[in-house]
């Protein structure tokens, strides 16, 4: 009963998603115009945002920062998430793509909660073995701002400097605290970030967690080649999610409309690894898989991996 509850309330509400997840697409493209950031640098925040409403996973930093975007973000994803949120303070219910948590084999339309897991699982299991915490392409992500107590982890976050500036300035005025955070500007592919991550104070022979989602997809080869083998202290750990090439090529109605919403908003997938290519692609980079997922079954769409720098 709970069920059919909850899916009445989202299709009386489902006009509001419509309208606001329309709002939301178009607001973020205006907005990567106008601040020179990436159009893609919130999309980690609109899950994480109904997960927290859904009280499946707590993200107060992120739920504060998008409360101080400006208008048509907040409204678009306010509208977008509202019948889902609605429908489950009524019912108390959490459909399967929103339970955190994911368990199972994640087909491509539950991955962003799927991949979340993925991340933050890997993270907390290496957590206490690294002094440094790098996160690449770092976008929104909040994971800097809500470490368990007691975690003793030096922070960097590597991004492009128009979405670095539009992060600090929402840290700024949600009023979370990021005085632990270094914000090392670079673009992978124009420049060395790894020049400038040392300059920022990182230390190459101290072992580091480098977290690096959803990023590979939109580089070429080569920088994705070069960061990987940038990764060399013991001990190390990179994790990273991938397309495969069925993602780049494909002709199933997944596919074409994920290339076709990343070719719209100029920032195209360029960079896919079919499953069993990958140990041995992170092997020619100096690393060793320690665990590899994938998503969707026959075909095999994408995959999250934890690859590791073998101690000496």
């Amino acid at each position: 009963m709970r069920v059919i509850v909850f899916r009445l309330i989202q299709v009386l509400l489902s006009p509001l998603a419509v309208i606001g997840s329309s709002i939301w697409g178009l607001s973020l493209i205006r907005e990567a115009r106008r601040t020179g950031s990436s159009a893609t640098v919130l999309a980690s925040c609109y899950p994480r945002w109904i997960l927290h409403h859904l009280r499946q996973r707590w993200d107060a930093p992120c739920v504060r920062m998008m409360k101080v975007l400006p208008t048509p973000i907040r409204l678009g994803l306010r509208y977008g998430t509202m019948p889902t949120i609605v429908a489950h303070a009524v019912t108390g219910y959490v459909p399967k793509p929103y339970r955190y948590p994911y368990q199972g084999q994640p087909p491509m339309i539950h991955q962003p909660v799927a991949r979340t897991t993925f991340h933050d699982r890997a993270l907390a299991r290496h957590l206490p073995e690294v002094a440094q915490l790098v996160v690449l392409g770092a976008g929104f992500d909040t994971r800097s701002y809500r470490l368990p107590p007691g975690a003793v982890v030096q922070c960097f976050e590597i991004d492009t400097p128009g979405t670095q500036r539009v992060k600090r300035e929402a840290l700024a005025k949600a009023g979370v605290e990021a005085g632990h955070v270094t914000f090392v500007p670079a673009n992978f592919e124009e420049e060395d970030w790894f020049d400038n991550l040392l300059e920022a104070g990182f230390d190459p022979g101290r072992p580091a967690y480098f977290l690096w989602e959803s990023v590979t997809m939109y580089l070429d080869r080569k920088a994705v080649e070069r960061t990987l083998r940038r990764i060399s202290a013991p001990g190390s750990v990179v994790a990273f999610d991938y397309f495969t090439t069925v993602i780049l090529r494909g002709n199933d109605p997944y596919s074409a409309y994920a290339r076709w919403a990343a070719d719209r908003i100029k920032e195209p997938f360029r960079f896919g690894i079919d499953q069993e290519e990958v140990p041995g692609f992170l092997e020619s980079c100096g690393l060793r898989v320690e665990e590899q997922r994938s998503f969707n079954q026959d075909p095999v769409m994408a995959g999250f991996v934890t690859a590791t720098v073998e101690r000496r």
